[in-house]
């Protein structure tokens, strides 16, 4: 370490053991050599053990309409998810007739999803984009259909109102959180809370079992219609054992988080929703998100509650940023409980990190710790933690106790693959597309790419190495490595890239399609008066040249033609929910963007350029 840098923050983590065992071909294998520990043999046993143990612990808050925190305790959460329990039970709810939540993340949401895991019913949040940004709810309707619910709940009634209206809800029962929708016959949840639980909720939860389908995730995929990922109980808490044995200060240190990651999503719904209650702790429910309008919502969180720990994806801490660079008070706040920052969902760049830890720096004179963690739905979510302490961007852990990783040679990359009891037993519906998941050993094929840090030494890590389908050659054969060549990209051009996909497929050059940074953009364009109008600071000289500048400083520094950016788009129109392009956490789908841009792409590429191309000489 440089003796310049102050040290890191004091945090445990377990001693980073792993070992490898060689299969030939250059493909290998990585486990950890300690055993993974006792789990629970459920969520819903899980809760009832917290509520046991922390009785009056606040264990659930979030805002309400007049901005006061509602508050719920452990022992209230599991008493309301008893009721609940019942009320599904008496609606018919059933491992194939499961329970559908339109609305995103609150208490009440919370509440539903842990009286279905009570009654041994699955529990299927879906996108609230599907319902209240799309246009043709096709995500939806195909959804309804693969599951069969038999239960729906939302909200409020009157604002999914066009989303219902799309679904055939004969043999469905619609609960809304307030305002049912005109002419349509809804329960409440108020009426489900107030339900006395019978013998029969002890009868169903009887039967709950670390094998029991706790939730149906569904992820958009990069082609073709929604898959319904299975999530077991077995899946979820062994999980949250791994994590545990890996990050050894949860068990000393409350975990206090304030989170926006959506819970049709892993990385809330199962990483950090699941990692408050395996400890006992206590999520304040963010109602922002890092969008226009939007993250202002979090930056009121931050300022009032100190996480212990911040989880976010890298397009948050790019508009979370500049708030907690410029207000003193709101970063004192942030980092005074914190122990760590993590960040998943797709790769932070190294711009962002060094401003992070600087600014961990200012405030608190050490280093707070930033690591990643890799995984997916399939993977409930952790199949690498990271838990070794690292200098920069890129590392994501090693397999922490349970997990093995197969390492198999794959154009010119190592393709990686996941075994252990947090990968799930298949697609919903769909043995097909569970067929062809598993490889002959039983390894879920995730379709990432990894490498070791040092093959000398493998306990300095796994890298994340992009996404094996989104490589492409040049018309030269040379291979582009996509996502770390975005990566380097927005790194370059920061802070005015927001995000970008990449270029050049069969081509004799790369370029890149970007979304600019609205923040970024008036931070380097003096002329305010274009400030206001975004299209106008995308044509401003001052962000163009700060774009050519930066990257033409990048291409000095390569070496060949696979690493050389020579054009740049900027995209005035956001990615669209409808097409694929992008998901609730704000992670690029490159393959649908470039399908669905392929006017644009050839623009960007075309001979001689456009005026509206930034062409790096």
């Amino acid at each position: 370490m440089n003796a310049s840098r102050p040290p890191f923050a004091e945090i445990e983590f377990a001693p980073p053991l792993v070992e490898r065992r060689d299969l030939g071909g250059g493909a290998f294998e990585l486990f950890s050599p300690v055993p993974l520990g006792a789990y629970a043999p459920s969520l819903a046993h899980m809760l009832r053990e917290r509520a046991a143990k922390h009785l009056d612990r606040e264990f659930l808050a979030e805002r309400d309409g007049s901005g006061t925190w509602r508050r719920l305790t452990y022992a209230g959460a599991s008493r309301q998810a008893d009721a609940i329990a019942q009320a599904l039970l008496d609606r018919g709810c059933r491992p194939d007739r499961p329970l559908m939540i339109l609305s995103g993340n609150a208490i009440d949401h919370a509440l539903l999803t842990l009286g279905a895991y009570v009654a041994g019913v699955p529990a299927v949040p879906v996108s609230v984009a599907y319902s209240l940004m799309s246009q043709d709810h096709e995500k939806l309707k195909y959804i309804f259909a693969a599951i069969r619910p038999r239960v729906v709940y939302a909200s409020h009634g009157k604002t999914f109102a066009k989303a219902l209206a799309a679904l055939d809800l004969k043999d469905v029962e619609l609960i809304v959180g307030a305002e049912p929708p005109e002419g349509v016959r809804a329960g409440t949840l108020s009426n489900l809370v107030a339900t006395t639980p019978t013998p029969a909720v002890e009868q169903a939860f009887a039967q709950v079992n670390p094998d029991t389908v706790a939730k149906i995730l569904f992820t958009s995929g990069s082609t073709g219609a929604p898959k319904g990922v299975i999530n077991t109980h077995r899946m979820m808490c062994s999980n949250q054992t791994m994590v545990e044995q890996t990050w050894k200060f949860v068990k000393t240190v409350p975990v206090v988080l304030v989170d926006w990651l959506p819970w049709n999503h892993t990385f809330g719904g199962n990483h950090n929703f699941n990692l408050v209650l395996a400890q006992g702790g206590t999520l304040y429910i963010d109602a922002g998100r890092p969008a226009p309008n939007l993250i202002e919502h979090t930056v009121k969180n931050l300022s009032e509650i100190s996480p212990t720990i911040y989880f976010n994806v890298p397009a948050g801490y790019s508009m979370l940023l500049p708030y907690l660079e410029k207000d003193g008070r709101l970063a004192k706040n942030f980092f005074a409980e914190l122990r760590l920052i993590f960040y998943a969902g797709a790769a932070l760049s190294q711009d962002l990190w060094d401003r992070l830890e600087a600014l961990s720096i200012r405030v608190t004179g050490r280093r707070v710790p930033m690591i990643s963690s890799w995984g997916s739905t399939e993977t409930s979510p952790v199949a690498t933690s990271g838990h070794r302490i690292i200098e920069q961007a890129g590392v994501i852990g090693l397999p922490p106790p349970g997990v093995t990783l197969k390492f198999v040679p794959a154009g010119g990359k190592l393709e990686v693959r996941v075994r252990g009891p947090n990968v799930f037993p298949g697609y919903w519906g769909r043995p097909d597309l569970t067929k062809e998941a598993f490889d002959e050993d039983g390894f879920y094929r995730i379709g990432d790419a990894a490498r070791l840090l040092d093959p000398a030494d493998p306990s300095k890590g796994v890298v994340f190495d992009g996404r094996v389908a989104e490589d492409f050659k040049l018309s030269t054969g040379t291979w582009v490595h996509a996502g770390m060549l975005r990566i380097a990209a927005l790194a370059a051009a920061a802070p005015v890239l927001q995000d970008a996909v990449v270029s050049g497929h069969d081509r004799e050059q790369i370029g890149l399609l970007a979304w600019p940074s609205l923040a970024g953009m008036k931070q380097v364009c003096a002329d305010v008066s274009r400030h206001d109008d975004p299209a106008k600071l995308i044509g401003a000289r001052e962000v163009r040249t700060h774009i050519r500048a930066g990257i033409a400083a990048h291409n000095a520094r390569q070496t060949g033609s696979s690493t050389m950016i020579r054009r740049v788009l900027l995209l005035a129109e956001p990615p669209s929910i409808d097409a694929n392009e992008i998901t609730d956490k704000g992670y690029i789908n490159q393959r649908a963007v470039l399908a669905r841009r392929q006017a644009l792409v050839e623009r960007l590429h075309a001979d001689p350029a456009g005026a509206e191309v930034i062409v790096i000489d």
